[in-house]
């Protein structure tokens, strides 16, 4: 299985009084911008996987829907994706998918960075892994990821992505 690891991209900063609950916070007007242009990246590196399983949260869930409008599937709501939820149960989920070539979950920090050292060591805690927001993980393995039997393809941030479809530059002279 191939496994994409996609970080939800900028959100806005907590705040109890516009969003007293969390789940609800969005994406910046900016964040949206940005990641719209690595998803582009994305696609171009990824064009196509059979799943997405995101966190139901506004900010995972937005970036689920931009993948979307790229060409990836629509996205299936997950909460073992929702921040907190131990690596040990989303890869619960992928096991339930087992016959799926390739899968996107796309979530929150710790879970993912969680997630990703779980299944290259078999600990949450046993690689410090920084994924930014925004920023894409490719992991393989056998059938279905188990604890410690991934290996890491690439860690990429947002910044590569977008730079993966950037247009060349133009020749001066031609």
């Amino acid at each position: 299985m191939d496994l994409y690891v996609v970080r939800h991209a900028v959100a806005h900063k907590r705040d109890a009084e516009l969003w007293p609950d969390d789940s609800k916070r969005p994406l910046t007007v900016e964040g949206e911008e940005r990641f719209r242009r690595a998803a582009k990246g994305i696609l171009r590196l990824v064009p196509r996987v059979d799943l997405v399983l995101s966190s139901p949260f506004a900010r995972a869930w937005r970036t689920a829907e931009l993948l979307e409008r790229q060409g990836w599937p629509a996205p299936l709501p997950c909460e073992e994706l929702e921040p907190d939820y131990p690596p040990h149960k989303v890869v619960g989920v992928l096991a339930n998918h087992a016959a799926v070539g390739s899968v996107a979950v796309v979530g929150h920090r710790p879970g993912l960075h969680e997630l990703v050292s779980y299944l290259l060591t078999g600990d949450a805690e046993g690689a410090k892994i920084q994924i930014k927001k925004g920023g894409l993980v490719r992991l393989q393995s056998g059938d279905y990821p188990e604890p410690g039997s991934a290996s890491l393809r690439w860690l990429l941030t947002p910044k590569v992505l977008r730079a993966v479809c950037a247009e060349p530059p133009r020749d001066p002279e031609g």
